[in-house]
C-alpha cells in the first residue's frame, strides 16, 4: 500500500456517507479513480461507475458498497434537544457516551448521546439495556428555536469520524464497514495498469446497501457483467465471546476471507483460490448457506444472473465506533482481485 492509497483510505473514513447522503464520498472517488480509469460515470441513483477496457466482450464487475450506518433528525424537542431515526442497523448501548457530527447545509454540528448520569440511575434503570427511542442528542442549544436555525429534520448524522492507526498494522474507524470493501473495488482497479486486460473490468461504489443492497441493484442491471464480485466486510471471530463453531474462524491479519456457497459461483470461487494461490496472496475461507447479506445477494440475481463471488475484510465490533480491520488485509485483497482479473483470457465459461 503506497502513501497516495493509504491517503485515499484515509479521506474516505473521513468523509461521512450515511444510505442517501453519499455525494460527498462519491466525489473524493471520482477524484482519485479518473486518473488511471478510462471511464467514470455516475447513474441516477448515485453508483459511480469507473472502467478498464470497457469493450471488451466479457464484463467484470468489483463492487464495494460507499455507505455507512447512520441516522436522521426526527425531532427537535422544546429544550432544543434532538431525536434521531436510524439508518442502518445500530446497538444503542454502544451510543451511550458517543460523540456524533450532524451534517448540516451550512457545515458539521457537534453534538454528544448520553443519558442520566449513573448517581441518578434507579436500581430498576440500571439493568434496563438503552433504547434508541430513548436516547437524545445535545448540541448544546438553549431551546427548539435556536437549534431549528442550524439543523432541518431530516438532516443526516454520523458518529465521529476518524481514522485510528494501531499496534500490527491495524486500524480503527467507524466506518471501515465499507469503505474498506470500496476502497478494495477501486485499488484493484488501480493495481491492473498497465497490463494488457482481457475483460472490460468496472469497479463501482454502490450506494445504500445498508438499507436494502439497493445501489447493487441498479449498478449491476446497468453494468450487465457477466462476473461480480462484491467486496465487504466480515466478522473477525477472533475476540472473546464470539462462537467459533457458529460463526467461523475469521481472523485479523491473515488475509481477505473467500466466501463459498449457494451465493456464490463455484467457478469464481475456484479462479479466486488460484490465483490467490499463484500470486501468494494469503487468504481464509469462510461459507454461508444462503444469500449473504452483501451486495453478492442482489448481484447474483440481476437479469438473468452473474456469476458472482464475495471477498471479504474481517472486521472486528462491527456497527460500532471501534471497528477494526488489518491493513495488510485490505492491500492482500487489492492484489488478490487485480490478480483475478489479469489472469482472465475472456474466453472462460462461468456455467456452474
Amino acid at each position: 500500500m503506497n502513501a497516495e492509497s493509504l491517503e485515499f483510505l484515509r479521506r474516505l473514513l473521513e468523509t461521512p456517507s450515511p444510505s442517501g447522503y453519499e455525494q460527498p464520498v462519491q466525489e473524493i472517488v471520482r477524484q482519485y479513480v479518473s486518473p488511471f480509469a478510462d471511464t467514470v460515470t455516475t447513474d441516477v441513483h448515485g453508483n459511480v461507475i469507473a472502467a478498464r477496457n470497457p469493450s471488451a466482450a466479457l464484463r467484470v464487475m468489483f463492487a464495494g458498497h460507499c455507505d455507512q450506518i447512520g441516522f436522521l433528525v426526527q425531532y427537535i424537542d422544546n429544550e432544543g434537544f434532538l431525536y434521531v431515526q436510524p439508518i442502518g442497523g445500530w446497538d444503542p448501548i454502544v451510543l451511550v457516551g458517543q460523540k456524533l457530527t450532524v451534517w448540516t447545509s451550512t457545515g458539521p454540528i457537534f453534538g454528544a448521546i448520553a443519558r442520566k448520569p449513573i448517581h441518578l440511575l434507579t436500581d430498576d434503570e440500571r439493568k434496563q439495556v438503552p433504547k434508541l427511542k430513548d436516547l437524545w442528542l445535545d448540541i448544546g442549544a438553549q431551546d427548539k428555536t435556536e437549534a431549528a436555525q442550524v439543523v432541518r429534520v431530516g438532516d443526516p448524522v454520523t458518529l465521529e469520524l476518524g481514522f485510528t492507526p494501531m499496534r500490527n498494522n491495524l486500524a480503527s474507524s467507524p466506518a471501515m464497514d465499507n469503505k474498506t470493501g470500496l476502497w478494495v473495488a477501486i485499488e484493484a482497479l488501480r493495481r491492473t495498469g498497465p497490463k494488457k486486460l482481457n475483460c472490460a473490468l468496472y469497479a463501482v461504489s454502490t450506494v445504500q446497501e445498508e438499507i436494502g443492497l439497493r445501489g447493487a441493484i441498479t449498478g449491476t442491471y446497468g453494468v450487465n457483467p457477466q462476473v461480480g464480485i462484491a467486496i465487504d466486510v466480515t466478522h473477525a471471530t477472533d475476540c472473546p465471546t464470539i462462537d467459533k463453531k457458529q460463526e467461523g474462524d475469521v481472523a485479523l491479519g491473515k488475509g481477505p476471507v473467500i466466501y463459498r456457497g449457494p451465493n456464490m459461483n463455484p467457478v469464481v470461487v475456484e479462479k479466486l483460490m488460484e490465483t490467490a494461490a499463484a500470486g501468494e496472496v494469503p487468504y481464509q475461507v469462510a461459507a454461508s448457506g444462503r444469500a449473504t447479506p452483501t451486495d453478492a445477494n442482489t448481484i447474483q440475481t440481476s437479469r438473468s444472473g452473474v456469476a458472482t463471488g464475495l471477498v471479504s475484510i474481517p472486521n472486528r465490533y462491527m456497527h460500532s465506533p471501534v471497528e477494526m480491520i488489518s491493513l495488510d488485509d485490505i492491500d492482500r485483497a487489492a492484489d488478490l482481485l487485480a490478480g483475478f482479473a489479469l489472469r482472465l483470457t475472456g474466453d472462460e465459461k462461468f456455467t456452474p
